[in-house]
């Protein structure tokens, strides 16, 4: 399928590696030029280059997009973006008895201040020019909660209510706005969270992956080009009548009717 995007211009954040790099990559496929970000300089320059194979323009700020800075290096490299994908890591993996004031501050910077300064940035100049995409990677965990991820779970679950409203407020602008909510993709994050399973249960990490993918009913866990392809076709032409709304790709974990 034609996206209808080819030659618009997106910044994509956190893009160096996983869900953020799938997202880049299909984005980059569709012919959209890329501002790419992260703070890994190597990881940043391989992927650079598989970005780059597909024929399409691509900048690299290597920055924290929590940070002011980091923020204001993304839109010198990217005055206009067309498509904003908003990204960030999470706080690890951490029972709630154990966060002190200053973590849950963090958190709640990175994975709902942040994504929401960016958005304001850049939300009335896609307004005044009549197109805009704009897609949240928020977690499965907004809608039904993962032992460990409450921080992170509180913080997204924020982003999505505020912009419950501010996305129908920006629609009449071509403008929309809305949420991906991934399940176990198979990332760097993910393995991550095993390694802790395993030491705190004591059990073997194969037995601890064996037993986390029996639980999804697809029995396997998400492939990031998989989520990349949903993010691009929320970023599409063809997506305009879609905004305010939550996509949860999750293999069908989430056990829900609506």
């Amino acid at each position: 399928m034609d996206l209808g995007i080819s030659g618009r211009k997106a910044i994509v954040c956190a893009s160096s590696r996983g869900l953020g790099r799938a997202c880049a990559m299909s984005l980059a496929e569709a012919g959209v030029n890329l501002v790419i970000n992260g703070r890994d300089e190597q990881q940043l320059d391989l992927t650079r280059k598989d970005l780059e194979a597909f024929g399409v323009d691509v900048s690299v700020v290597m920055a924290d997009v929590s940070t002011e800075s980091g923020q204001q290096a993304l839109f010198d490299a990217c005055p206009e973006p067309d498509i904003l994908v908003n990204n960030n890591g999470g706080p690890p993996f951490r029972d709630f008895r154990e966060i002190d004031r200053e973590a849950m501050l963090t958190g709640v910077t990175m994975n709902m201040v942040t994504p929401l300064e960016l958005i304001r940035h850049c939300v009335d100049g896609m307004g005044e020019r009549g197109w805009g995409r704009i897609v949240n990677i928020t977690s499965s965990s907004v809608v039904s909660p993962i032992p460990g991820l409450d921080l992170s779970s509180g913080a997204r679950a924020g982003l999505t209510s505020f912009l419950a409203g501010v996305s129908r407020s920006v629609a009449p602008t071509g403008v929309t706005i809305n949420q991906i909510m991934p399940g176990a993709f198979d990332t760097d994050r993910l393995r991550g969270g095993f390694k802790v399973a395993s030491e705190r249960s004591g059990k073997a990490i194969d037995d601890v992956i064996s037993e986390r993918a029996a639980g999804i009913p697809a029995k396997r866990f998400g492939k990031p080009e998989e989520f990349g392809a949903a993010c691009a076709f929320l970023c599409s032409e063809h997506a305009g009548y879609i905004t305010g709304q939550n996509l949860l790709i999750d293999g069908g974990a989430v056990n829900k009717a609506f």
